[in-house]
């Protein structure tokens, strides 16, 4: 069974599910949020947008600050936005 990390109050969850690895997560990340349908601030998100939030330290993979550049593994990655 997964190990689902605690959400952090006003965050976004978003769960990531690849079938490979990949070597950026900004790229995911934002085709991601474009594919859902719950938070529609975020569905709208430009890339220059996205790249604040990396930039300005909003964006945790397991409670720790996510880098743009940042490789992912196959599998489920939860990904929360703070501030959303």
């Amino acid at each position: 069974m997964d190990n689902i990390p605690e959400k952090p109050a006003n965050a976004f969850r978003i769960v990531l599910n690849l079938e490979y690895p990949e070597s950026r997560m900004d790229n995911v990340l934002l085709a991601a949020l474009r594919g859902q349908d719950e938070n529609l601030e975020l569905k709208s998100i430009s890339r220059s947008g996205l790249k604040d939030l990396f930039m300005n330290k909003k964006v945790m993979i397991k409670g720790q600050r996510a880098k743009s550049n940042s490789g992912l593994a196959k599998g489920s990655t939860y990904v929360d936005i703070l501030g959303f």
